[in-house]
């Protein structure tokens, strides 16, 4: 799975002035060679600028515990427990 923060050097919590300003940056530094970096980068934009496919991909991070394996898995741990106390 492609880290789209990552392309862009940005973190999770990024806002969408951060986001497009990093886009920016990385389109002129990539532009127009070489042509893989700059689709990665663009990609990313794509993704992350449009709120409900950044919500996606937000949540399959998530699942697949890239963020933080450690936090998603307390956090797993204790909502599972939590009922039971």
């Amino acid at each position: 799975m492609t880290d789209h923060y990552a392309a862009l050097g940005l973190g999770s919590a990024a806002s969408l002035a951060d986001i497009k300003k990093a886009f920016r940056q990385k389109a002129s530094q990539f532009h127009p060679d070489p042509p893989a970096r700059f689709r990665a980068v663009q990609e990313a934009y794509e993704v992350l600028s449009d709120p409900a496919r950044r919500q996606a991909y937000d949540d399959n991070r998530r699942r697949n515990l890239l963020d933080s394996p450690l936090d998603t898995a307390r956090d797993i741990w204790l909502n599972y427990f939590s009922p039971l106390v």
